[in-house]
């Protein structure tokens, strides 16, 4: 399985921005879904995670009422919408996928390899 992010970039505080993250690969399901940033200097941190169904959802503190994430299971893919960013929002984001491979039942947990956003004050 391989975990293909986009819609990273530079913008200024205040503006918006939309992560995408896409599953592909061999038979698997996909349970929880999340975005994780690293910020230089700093370790790798939760910012949102999203349950298998899209029923259930939870976020940082610091993203709380900001950030929203979605899925879209047809797609295998999930979503970041990021309002009223803020410069210390300036980070790399990982998509991190949890699952099972279809064929041989085993556990999955994929990384992606990251989208910088940066925003600029």
């Amino acid at each position: 399985v391989q975990l293909v992010e986009s819609g990273g970039g530079l913008v200024q505080a205040g503006g918006s921005l939309r992560l995408s993250c896409a599953a592909s690969g061999r038979a698997f399901n996909l349970n929880d879904m999340s975005w994780y940033r690293q910020a230089p200097g700093k370790q790798r941190e939760l910012v949102a995670v999203i349950s298998s169904s899209g029923g259930s959802t939870n976020y940082a503190d610091s993203v709380k009422g900001r950030f929203t994430i979605s899925r879209n299971n047809p797609k295998n893919t999930v979503y970041l919408q990021m309002d009223s960013l803020k410069p210390e929002d300036t980070a790399v984001y990982y998509c991190n996928a949890k699952g099972v491979d279809i064929l041989t039942t085993k556990l999955l947990e994929v990384w992606g390899q990251g989208t910088l956003v940066t925003v600029s004050s």
